[in-house]
Order: C-alpha cells, then structure tokens, then sequence
C-alpha cells in the first residue's frame, strides 16, 4: 500500500478539541512534525479533518 506524509504546518490553537485529537491520534505534537503512514482508509480520513493544519506528501 502506498505510502503517505503528514507535516503538521499551522497550530492547533483555536481548532475545535476533535481536530487536536485527532492531531494527537496522528502523533503530531507541534508544527513541522511529520509523520509517515500506510494509506489506509482511516488515516486518510482522519488527515481530511484536519487537512487545513496539515500538508500531505505522497
């Protein structure tokens, strides 16, 4: 399954508390952290919530 990058770009200050855990679920904790996750249907769906903190690399 291909293979995906989550870089936190904004802060979650002022987001709603089921964007920050939904950020904290993904495991980023401040701004440029970046993570790398399998393609699934969840992850893709949980980066979708929070695509406006977020920037995806394929």
């Amino acid at each position: 399954m291909a293979k995906i990058k989550v870089t936190q770009v904004k802060s979650k200050i002022g987001s709603t508390e089921r964007q920050k855990r939904t950020l904290a679920a993904l495991g980023l904790t401040k701004i440029n952290a970046t993570k790398e996750f399998e393609a699934t249907p969840q992850i893709l769906g949980m980066v979708e919530k929070v695509r406006h903190l977020v920037s995806i690399e394929k």
